[in-house]
């Protein structure tokens, strides 16, 4: 019986998954969408209990007002929001136009383009972006298990 070290096996798994191409039907002929900054919008029942239970996973706030009940808070490259009466359920969220420190990108995806190319790709909107505007907007839609999505652009529509 051959017996490889398990180095070697596993640097031929990874090379074995990394070759490996997988068809996704929804991108297939299409360009990807750029949907922006991501983050997981939570509905909280108590800010101030939800804030210290993060901040004790190394969360930190960097924006919002707890006042106002929301806050934004971030550990690295992990993005949540914490909102307090607002909404029933946890909403995944992307901003256009945002990096992840919340500034303005030159080149993005604009909302209104980003609408236009899911209602060609026949996926239903909960809301709608006003087409005929170039400010901010806002679109929302439901995974098939009923998760909410936001795509929420809060620059106006870049220059081409």
């Amino acid at each position: 019986m051959l017996r490889l070290p398990m180095i070697v096996v596993a640097g031929w798994l990874t090379a074995l998954v990394l070759t490996q191409s997988i068809d996704s039907p929804l991108t297939i002929g299409d360009e990807p969408l750029r949907l922006g900054n991501f983050s997981v919008s939570l509905a909280v029942k108590d800010i101030g209990k939800s804030r210290a239970f993060y901040e004790k996973l190394g969360f930190r706030a960097i924006g919002g007002d707890q006042e106002k009940n929301w806050l934004i808070l971030q550990n690295e490259t992990a993005t949540i929001g914490l909102f307090q009466g607002m909404f029933d359920k946890n909403i995944m969220t992307f901003n256009p136009g945002w990096d992840r420190s919340g500034s303005p990108l030159k080149d993005f995806d604009d909302v209104r383009d980003i609408q236009q190319t899911l209602k060609s790709r026949g996926l239903p909107l909960g809301t709608e972006a006003d087409a005929a505007s170039t400010g901010p907007a806002s679109l929302m839609l439901t995974d098939p298990d009923g998760n909410p999505i936001l795509i929420d652009q809060h620059v106006p529509r870049p220059k081409k």
